[in-house]
């Protein structure tokens, strides 16, 4: 009996990570079709043939969250998802990209859906596997920014050795000792002081710092 092949169908999912007000939040949607219809997901969709997975993913930030690739500083391949019952409608794997902003905000349109940031210590359920999608972009995020500066995409061109340290800490889940962060982050090497400062309330005003280059490099050792 000859073997028929049926090819699984190919879709793009984008992890969209910010740091709002000292946490780690993600991107997601409000899914208007089933299945798991009015539920949260990552926006995601459909690669259609004769596009690459990139091009797929333009099509999916500008139609389901109002956003376009020039606004993520970093954006990366993170993984193909490929579990037999991943979704219900048939064998789907999924092309997964992680992409760091900062201060991003979705434009509303006739096809986004509901675009908004969660925190990602208390999102719960999600549709699909996505909730497992999410833990695997956080853990490759933290390698990401303990070995190299990827951190830069979450930030503001020029910021505060606070806001550096803050950062990190709402990705890796962690409280750091501020005297040892900042001696340790500076001894890399990557910073330059600005000539500028940062004023909040009554305290003193902040240096401000900027990468020297606003593009991932490998730290001289890990954080």
């Amino acid at each position: 009996m000859a073997y028929v092949y049926h090819a699984p169908t190919l879709t793009v999912d984008v992890v969209v990570f910010q740091v709002i007000d000292g946490r780690l939040h993600v991107l997601l949607i409000k899914r208007k079709n089933e299945p798991f219809k009015g539920e949260l997901a990552l926006p995601g969709g459909y690669n259609a043939a004769g596009d690459t997975t990139r091009q797929a993913m333009d099509r999916v930030l500008k139609s389901k969250v109002g956003l376009s690739r020039a606004d993520f500083p970093f954006i990366e391949q993170l993984y193909a998802f490929d579990t037999v019952a991943r979704d219900p409608r048939g064998h789907a794997v999924s092309i997964v990209y992680m992409a760091l902003g900062n201060n991003l905000e979705c434009h509303d349109s006739e096809t986004t859906q509901e675009p908004a940031f969660y925190p990602v210590d208390e999102l719960g359920d999600i549709a699909f596997d996505h909730e497992d999608i999410v833990a695997y972009a956080v853990e490759r995020l933290r390698a990401r920014i303990t070995s190299f500066t990827a951190v830069f995409a979450l930030l503001p061109e020029d910021f505060t050795l606070t806001q550096l340290q803050t950062a990190y800490e709402a990705v890796l889940g962690r409280k750091l000792d501020k005297r040892n962060f900042r001696k340790k982050f500076l001894s890399f090497d990557v910073l330059e002081p600005t000539d500028k400062y940062y004023q909040e309330g009554a305290h003193r005003p902040a240096l401000l710092y900027r990468f020297k280059e606003r593009k991932i490099q490998p730290l001289l050792r890990d954080f």
